[in-house]
């Protein structure tokens, strides 16, 4: 038996050749197909979302819950210890396969200066699959998912860190491009929403104190029929501003670096979502990193300008490390960048100050096969 689930999973694998951090490509037949996203974000022939049940899981070829967030602790003394973190689980169905489980953890210990990361996978037999349930409900061994109504609790270890916290939606959730359909570009379309202003609170188990901290976290959850193809990538953002403002951006781009599809938001104070017009973002490369361990080279440092009617600022997005790269070979086979930001800048004529995450995919995607070759 053992051997027949390790033969079998294999076989999985071998379908599954993964691009980027956020995608299983892989070939199936199937009948269903994700429409056109139209620019004015009209309702589209799919059903569309409903909260809690598209919080759960889905018999999607491609889903996946992603949290990133930073927090702070305080001890007796006044001496505060900062940090980020990225959570993030994947399903992926492929025909009549057993689904594929997978979820990456990391921790940046800005205090430290030290970036930290894990990873798992998981096969379940067909048995297993879950059509969507009332609220998150995931699990990987003592790695957890689990909420409903924005209100979620996650779990996670590795060496010398562990994390349980509670968060707290404190907006509604943001349906992307208004009726939560998006374009992946060549990749397809994709079911989309945010909660872009989460209260965290919890505690970090760091090299064997029990910490308690507090912060702010943000969560994505895509899912759909699309699969990722190709040599190119994305650059997302996800920026949280001081005065309760967040925005949302993603650029995709082709093998030979063209940006082939932009999208932003920003999602004021009251939880209102106002759409950019992908003109009116400009961005600048300010520096570059080369990884010691993959030699990739990734962005290290922009300029975000954005000139549109919901919002016109600029600011400097500066990651609190220039090494937040993860190599996740033996889960997803792939290698990105996710990490905590700064961001400083002014919104018309204000100044305004924040924090972030940004993922990079796609400028390391012949790593794997090096270490594997």
């Amino acid at each position: 038996m053992k051997r027949h689930w390790r033969t079998l999973f294999a076989m999985s694998l071998g379908l599954l050749f993964v691009l980027t951090s956020c995608g299983f490509p892989g070939m199936v037949s199937t009948s269903e197909q994700l429409p056109h996203v139209r620019a004015n974000g009209q309702s589209a022939s799919l059903p569309p979302i409903h909260f809690p049940q598209d919080e759960g899981a889905h018999n999607n070829l491609t889903e996946w819950w992603y949290y990133t967030g930073h927090m702070q602790s305080t001890d007796h003394a006044g001496h505060s210890h900062t940090y980020g973190f990225e959570f993030v689980v994947f399903q992926a169905l492929r025909s009549n396969l057993p689904p594929i489980y997978v979820a990456h953890f990391a921790i940046s210990d800005i205090t430290r200066g030290q970036f930290h990361y894990d990873q798992r996978r998981l096969i379940e037999p067909p048995a297993a699959q879950k059509k969507a349930t009332q609220g998150i409900n995931v699990q990987l061994g003592d790695w957890s998912m689990q909420g409903i109504n924005g209100n979620d609790h996650l779990a996670a270890s590795m060496q010398n860190y562990a994390l349980h916290l509670n968060l707290s939606g404190q907006k509604q959730a943001v349906l992307h491009n208004g009726n939560g359909l998006i374009s992946l570009g060549s990749a397809g379309f994709s079911y989309y929403y945010s909660r872009t202003h989460m209260k965290v609170s919890g505690t970090v188990q760091d090299h064997g104190r029990t910490v308690p901290v507090t912060g702010l976290a943000w969560m994505d959850h895509q899912w759909g029929n699309f699969l990722a193809q190709g040599d190119g990538g994305w650059d997302w953002y996800s920026l949280q501003l001081q005065n309760d403002t967040e925005i949302m951006l993603y650029f995709i781009r082709a093998a030979n670096g063209t940006i082939t599809t932009t999208y932003g938001d920003v999602i004021d104070a009251s939880g209102q979502s106002h759409q950019f017009s992908p003109r009116s973002i400009k961005t600048t490369v300010l520096a570059h990193w080369t990884s010691p361990i993959t030699k990739a080279t990734y962005p290290s440092g922009w300029r975000l300008a954005i000139d549109d009617a919901h919002w016109q600022g600029n600011v400097t997005i500066t990651p609190v490390l220039k090494n937040q790269q993860l190599v996740t070979c033996q889960s997803t086979g792939n290698t990105y960048w996710e990490g905590a930001v700064t961001i400083q800048g002014q919104q018309r004529n204000q100044a305004i100050r924040g924090q972030g995450y940004m993922e990079l995919t796609g400028y390391a995607n012949t790593a794997c096969n090096q270490s594997n070759g």
